[in-house]
């Protein structure tokens, strides 16, 4: 885990968690090493490390650049970015195709609001290149996420938008065509700033920030075959409503994990476990 905010100001921390011990242990990598930010995009592949993109450290100053951090080396490695380089921003999303190269779409930034563009990057070139459709494509936003499918499709779900706080929309993308197909509107209220993992052929959704600027507590789980949804009511304590927490799937244990986010109050440094042992 890399970066964030906390008490206004960006952080450049990076923390390991063991899944097996459940234990945290903060990493000392060497410079050269990516700068304090918030809004980014994470993404790991077991073929490269974990990647890097984008993002916020201070009301004027947003990130374009790209970095690798090799888990072995205990070391971060800036990559060139050449062709179609995206604008600088924050609030976008964005992951691994299953042909190992990253893609990323939507976003905003102060001097040039939202945007609405789908790009890939191959990691063996350091080239960027546009896939933004000419027509048909989401409402610009940020505060969104995305996940590929096991079927091989981009995956984006709501966010905000200007003068909505928060979208319930359901897209998806197919990289053969570069195009993008809305989906049945889902039964779930809007929402931005959700955390989203992954397990087993669906997508789990937890609370996130509403369209009034209050806080969700909900549990959402979408088979990504039938894109069909269901609430889940899981037993016993369930964490606070809260925005910006993020969720990680523990194939292993059968478990999901849900870390800090934010209310009106401020952050949360909290860890809930969902399922599993």
């Amino acid at each position: 885990m890399f970066g964030g905010r906390s008490e206004g100001s960006a952080l450049d921390e990076l923390w390991r968690y063991d899944l097996a011990t459940d234990s945290w242990t903060q990493l000392e990598p060497p410079s050269p090493r990516p700068g304090a930010r918030f809004g980014h995009v994470a993404a790991w592949d077991p073929s490269f490390g974990l990647l890097i993109w984008s993002g916020q450290q201070s009301p004027d100053r947003f990130f374009g650049d790209t970095w690798i951090y090799d888990s072995v080396a205990n070391a971060w490695r800036q990559l060139p970015s050449e062709g179609d380089v995206p604008a600088a921003r924050y609030g976008s999303c964005g992951g691994f195709s299953p042909d190992g190269k990253f893609w990323i779409s939507h976003g905003f930034t102060m001097e040039s609001g939202r945007f609405h563009d789908t790009r890939v990057y191959d990691l063996v070139t350091g080239r960027w290149f546009d896939r933004t459709p000419p027509s048909s494509v989401p409402v610009d936003r940020c505060l969104h996420d995305c996940f590929w499918s096991p079927t091989g499709q981009l995956v984006l779900y709501g966010g905000q938008t200007t003068g909505v706080k928060a979208l319930g929309d359901l897209w998806t993308f197919d990289p053969l065509s570069a195009s993008w197909t809305e989906q049945p509107s889902p039964p779930p209220q809007p929402r931005q700033l959700y955390a989203l993992a992954t397990m087993g052929g669906a997508a789990y959704f937890f609370g996130g920030g509403d369209i009034e600027g209050g806080y969700l507590s909900d549990l959402w789980r979408l088979d990504v075959a039938s894109f069909g949804w269901s609430e889940l009511s899981p037993a016993g304590a369930v964490p606070t409503a809260r925005s910006g927490a993020t969720m990680v799937a523990d194939t292993v244990r059968s478990r999901m994990l849900l870390f800090g986010g934010k209310d009106a109050n401020g952050e949360f440094g909290d860890l809930w476990q969902l399922g599993g042992s």
